[in-house]
Formats: C-alpha cells, structure tokens, sequence
C-alpha cells in the first residue's frame, strides 16, 4: 500500500460555498496557498449541485469552468483534487435543484428523469476533468444516504436494491467521463449504524474505487464515553477497520475522507490532542490510503444558522490563520513525506465477528453503533491493548478469507464480554 495521503476537504474562507455564485479566483488561490502551506498533498471540493445544474438540462459552463480554474491552480500548488459531485448536503443545509423538489417532487434515487440528469452532471464534471494530472477522480456526493431515510424530514426512500442500481449508474457515469480514475462514493455513518438506511455497508465496501468512511464522535461516542476515552480517539480506526468486513478484495483502500473535532465535544483547547490521537490511531489501520481533514477554513461569523459547531471546525480561521490542529495535522504530513521510510502498520491478526443479521441489508447492524454490543466489545478489545479488525459471521470460519487478510484469532462478542 502506497504512503498515505494527507488532505483537507475545502472550505472557501469567504462566503462558504455560496462563493461559486461570485467566484473569486484570487480568493480561492489565497485558500489554497494557505492550504499547501501545511504541507497538505490534496484537497476535497464541493460544487454545488444546484449551482452548477439548475435546470434538468442546463449544465452551466461558465460554473465548470469555476471549478475547472479552482483545480487548475491547486495543481500549480502541488495539490491534487478529488471532486464531490452531488451536493447535496453540507454542514445541516440541502443542496438540492427545484427540479426534484415542490412541484417537481421526484424521487432522487429511482425516478427516471432524475437519475438521466445526474448521471449527466456526473459525466459531464468528470470529462471535463479527466485531462487535469492532479484531478484523482469523483465521489459521487457528499453524504447523499441522509437524503433515502429517516431521521431526514423529507426523505426519499429507497430499497437497498434500488440504491445498488443507482450507485452503479452514478459511478459508471463517473467512469464515462474519466475512465480509469478511482471514483468512488461516500456516506455518513447511518451506513454502518442505522438498521433501515438502504445505503448498507455492503455498497459501502464494494461499490467504487475504495471505501470511504466518515467520523465524526458527535454520534453518540463522545457523548457516551467523553472527549478523552479509547471510543472516542479509536472512532475513527474503528470505522476504518469494521468496513473491512464487508469487503471483497482483502487489501481494498480504506479513505477516511472526513474527520473533525467538533466542539463542545471536543474544546477548542484539546482539538489538537483529539486531532493527534485520532491521527495516530486511524495511521495504525493497514490500507488506509490516506486522511482528509474536516475542514479547512472556518465559516464566517457573518453567516447565519449554521450549527455553532460548524463555525470553528477549520484547520484555519477565515483569516487564513493557521490553528494548533492544523500543525498537528502539517507535523503528520511532514513525518511521511520528510522523515524517511516509515514502517507500515503490522496486520491486525485479531477480528472480532460481526453479526449484524442475514442477509446484505444488514438488519441488525446496530449492533455497530455507539452503545452496541460489537462497538462496545470492539473497544474494550482496544483498552486492553488489542488492535481488532472486523470479520463478518459467515466468514469467521473461512480459512481462505482470514488468511488472505492475515487474521489468526477470531473472537465473538460474547467471548469478549
């Protein structure tokens, strides 16, 4: 496995995102200027759905070109750019165009029309990105599974078979427009916790280039355990190491695409030891083919109804700044890419067994989730000092799958309790 990446999903210093309607190119080459100055090797970006494609089959060129010149000059900073393509959701707001809502209510995931224009969008972004050297390829969008279940006030609902066909229709589209790249998808952590999201860990861990995984402690493990317990440093390791179970290839990339300290939580005074701990942990997980912090710059203060926590999340200020997690996070960056050889993290030969029901829905996978029986096992496998990985039930037997992945010793949750 290559050395891992390290990143930071960007967040324009001025008017958010909102900043694609006046774009500014010498306010963004400032952002990133402030971004590889860390020492950082990518960037995650956001165009925003409604923005860029207001109308069914209206892709606005002059947008693609925005997002074009943005990825033009990270490249000349020597960063490259992996682009999120429906947005979507960010930050407690919905991004969605007005021809899927209100009077055009059609259903995101199954409607015909509806899937034809994304699919569009997609394959429009990505071809106009494939030739961009430092373009690493599409996420399909940004946490999209909060729009197909509850607890979203309007959602809309899918199969867990309606949402594999649409992910192979996204990601194929994906792959029309840049072939060869590594696109992928990304959802939050209902995925792994939630017993009736349709997005399952199965399409998690075998749809796209590479599973990525989302952490944030706010979900319950901070609240249960405090901002300084092995759950709450090890979240993110943890979530890394439970989408191994579902996933095919033994040596398939893990991306721990978003990770944060989001205060009260987590205090802006102990951000950067949190930021340290989890670092260190998630670095500890083989096949983790790098991390992307959550954020890069705050959100103004000049902005209203965003969620407090949203506001002090970036590795810098609005002011382009840099903050104590920031140089956390540079001092990780510079330990791999100016230290010399680091040695890469040993197997981890002890996989606890995932019983999260039959079949690929997973309907049980709360046992996952903070307070869960295999989450609470799993880490008091890590308090006294084991370095678990997850096995499904059906495989804990097989001498093939554990071998290929390097596992010796299978546990159950009962024998751990």
């Amino acid at each position: 496995m290559p050395t891992p990446r390290f990143g930071v999903n960007y967040t324009p210093s001025q008017n958010w995102f909102h900043h694609w309607l006046d774009y500014d190119p010498g306010a963004v080459r400032a952002d990133l200027e402030s971004i590889a100055a860390l020492g950082l090797d990518h960037i995650r970006v956001f165009p925003l759905w409604p923005y860029f494609q207001p109308n069914r089959t209206l892709i606005r060129s002059r947008a693609v070109d925005h997002l074009l010149d943005m990825v033009d000059t990270a490249g000349e900073l020597g960063l490259d750019v992996n682009v999120d393509g429906l947005q979507g959701h960010l930050s407690s707001f919905d991004f969605l165009p007005a021809w899927t809502r209100t009077w055009h209510r059609r259903n995101l995931f199954t409607d015909p029309d509806v899937v034809d224009g994304q699919a569009a969008y997609l394959r429009t972004l990505a071809g106009a990105l494939a030739d961009r050297p430092n373009f690493l390829g599409m996420t399909v969008g940004n946490e999209i599974n909060q729009f197909s279940a509850d607890p979203h006030p309007d959602p809309d609902r899918a199969t867990p078979r309606q949402v594999d066909a649409w992910l192979t229709r996204m990601l194929a589209a994906c792959e029309e427009g840049a072939p060869g790249l590594p696109h992928l998808h990304a959802e939050y952590d209902a995925t792994w916790y939630q017993d009736d999201m349709p997005f399952t860990p199965d399409h998690a861990a075998r749809h796209g280039a590479m599973t990525a995984v989302h952490s944030w402690v706010f979900n319950g493990t901070a609240q249960l355990h405090g901002r300084v317990s092995v759950p709450t440093e090890h979240h993110a390791a943890y979530l890394v190491e439970l989408s191994k179970a579902w996933a095919r290839d033994p040596r398939r990339p893990v991306w721990l695409q978003e990770v944060g300290a989001p205060a009260p939580l987590v205090p802006p005074e102990h951000a950067a030891a949190f930021t340290d701990a989890t670092l260190r942990n998630a670095l500890d997980c083989p096949d983790l083919w790098g991390v992307t912090w959550w954020c890069s710059h705050d959100v103004s203060r000049s902005l209203a109804d965003f969620p407090e926590l949203e506001y002090g999340l970036g590795l810098l200020t609005d002011a382009r700044e840099p903050k104590d997690t920031a140089h956390v996070l540079a001092a990780h960056a510079r330990r791999y890419a100016e230290g010399g050889p680091v040695a890469p993290p040993a197997p981890r030969t002890t996989a606890l067994v995932v019983d999260a029901g039959d079949g690929p829905s997973m309907p049980t996978r709360s046992v996952c989730a903070p307070g869960g029986a295999f989450y609470e096992a799993y880490f008091r496998l890590v308090a006294d000092g084991v370095r678990p990985t997850a096995v499904l039930a059906p495989l804990a037997d097989d001498s093939v799958h554990l071998a290929a992945r390097g596992i010796t010793e299978v546990v159950t949750v009962e024998q751990v309790h």
